[in-house]
């Protein structure tokens, strides 16, 4: 059984938790951040992101010897991306060390053999994220191994499940960064918050970015229920899962849950049974009335609540279906937030979608893990149940009210004989450039319309937007023309398709 020995600058294949094995170089710690106790680790810096992380020497692998191993159970794009970031930095390390023999080489024979340049610089921030550092070692820096020693030897010690696995973009969420000293893993979440004070007098909470505060996700030890398996439920589900929650599933077509039942997650046969086994149980649903009929149906969410469950509402609806649906679950003694997702379904299943959040403080704070394995980041607003709906109503009313116009452009330009990609092109250039536009534009030219948000959902938003604004006497003028063009889609049968397919109304 051979023995390897790692050390500063070593090339490695770190795994932490249940995330991927992922190629990543020993580097010295930050001088202030003190080595956890117990068994032996490295603190790693890892390619393709810019995270950090202590590792256990066991959860360690030398770089070269298992690349092919990891290539083979790792096919994710994000996995890719990192390993020719080192194959990169491996190429700029060795016209390092070839610019070195070359100085050597020329060189007076006669002269002292001054200290051999380091191969690997311990802050070449170009292979990890793409940037650049002008910080210098010093001496007393640990001599790095040369990047062409490769280690030999079984490394029989380790016993890791090297089954496949998927692309797992939450990857570089949940690590940890240490570009500034991180907030306590023991400090409350409260303590760990960026609070911004609006004009208005009300806060908005926005958890920080998880890389700088969380370390490898902890998963919460409550039973996490969810109810909805739709575009956006299935990847939220996914991600719930992947990040080690434990899940019990329920959907109205009961066969979307045999896909989520194979990777590990519960089944339960109603959504009452669901809340009554869980102790948080998520719901999104299409619209109002699918979120009251879930809560107030036969067998629905208010017949599975006792006091302490609590019931997280993610559709996208109005305010006042939010109140009443607050209202029934309190009174019964359960715990209501409301916590809308702005984002689609590859946002979703990438876990980057962005959690508007309002309602019981205390329940926004238990769900913790839930929101970093399903969002980049999120916002609780302060006040009462129902502006997170308020919130979300109007971020989609930009966004149709905004896809509709460029829908509107693009078919302009076809009708006055000008290219539509070029017209993109020029779009894609200017201040309004996203990666927005240009996949739905895209999609456009090509005749995708293949649901990332379905079309009739952002109707509704626009429709329900309306009546918010009508609610307190304010003009929607330009959310009202876009929904008009909306309803004209919906007629020519678009409903299913993506938002973009919008664009049809205008070509019929």
């Amino acid at each position: 059984m051979a023995t390897v020995h790692l050390r500063i600058g070593d090339l490695v294949w770190g795994k932490l938790g249940r995330y991927p094995p992922w190629p990543g170089k020993i580097v010295s710690p930050p001088k202030d951040l003190k080595k956890p106790r117990g068994k032996k680790c490295f603190f790693v810096k890892f390619f393709g992101t810019e995270d950090h992380a202590w590792i256990k020497v066991e959860q360690l692998k030398p770089y070269h010897p298992h690349k092919e191993e990891m290539i083979k159970i790792n096919k994710g794009k994000r996995f890719q991306q990192a390993v020719d970031a080192v194959e990169e930095y491996l190429k700029k390390a060795k016209g390092k060390d070839q610019a070195h023999s070359d100085d050597k080489s020329k060189s007076d024979k006669g002269r002292k053999a001054a200290k051999p340049m380091k191969i690997i610089e311990e802050d070449d921030e170009d292979a990890f994220k793409g940037g650049s550092s002008d910080k210098e070692q010093t001496d007393s820096d640990p001599e790095p191994s040369s990047v062409r020693r490769l280690v030999a030897g079984t490394v029989s010690g380790f016993k890791w499940e090297s089954s496949p696995v998927k692309d797992d973009p939450h990857f570089h969420h949940f690590l940890l960064s240490q570009s500034e000293k991180p907030a306590s893993s023991m400090e409350p979440i409260t303590k760990r918050l960026k609070i911004i004070e609006e004009d208005t007098g009300s806060t908005s909470i926005q958890a920080a970015d998880s890389t700088a505060i969380n370390g490898s996700i902890t998963p919460t030890d409550k039973r996490i229920g969810f109810l909805g398996l739709g575009l956006m439920g299935s990847g939220v589900v996914s991600n719930l899962l992947k990040m080690g929650h434990v899940v019990t599933v329920w959907n109205r077509t009961a066969e979307k849950c045999d896909l989520f039942i194979q990777e590990g997650a519960r089944l339960g046969r109603t959504p009452a049974e669901v809340v009554s086994m869980c102790d948080i149980t998520f719901s999104c649903v299409s619209d109002p009335k699918a979120a009251r009929d879930l809560v107030l149906g036969p067998s629905g969410v208010l017949q599975g609540i006792r006091p302490g469950k609590c019931y997280v509402e993610m559709s996208t609806v109005d305010p006042e279906t939010i109140t009443e649906l607050a209202q029934v679950i309190t009174s019964r003694g359960g715990r209501f937030l409301e916590a809308p997702v702005s984002g689609s379904q590859q946002l979703s299943n990438d876990g980057m979608l962005v959690i508007v959040a309002a309602g019981d403080r205390s329940v926004y704070e238990d769900c913790s893990s839930c929101f970093q394995a399903m969002g980049k980041t999120s916002f609780f607003i302060a006040g009462e149940p129902g502006n997170a709906a308020r919130m979300m109503l109007i971020l989609n009313m930009v966004q149709g009210s905004f896809m509709a116009t460029i829908a509107e452009g693009l078919t302009l330009a076809q009708a006055t004989g000008q290219s539509q990609q070029t017209f993109l092109d020029i779009l894609c250039q200017g201040q309004m450039a996203s990666t927005f536009v240009d996949q739905k534009c895209q999609n456009i030219l090509q005749g995708n319309f293949k649901p990332d948000y379905y079309l009739k959902h952002i109707q509704k938003d626009l429709r329900l937007a309306i009546s918010m604004g009508d609610s307190v006497n304010h003009p929607t003028p330009m959310a009202a023309a876009a929904n008009e063009v909306y309803k004209r889609a919906k007629a020519l049968d678009q409903s299913d398709n993506d938002m973009s397919a919008v664009y049809r109304a205008y070509i019929h």
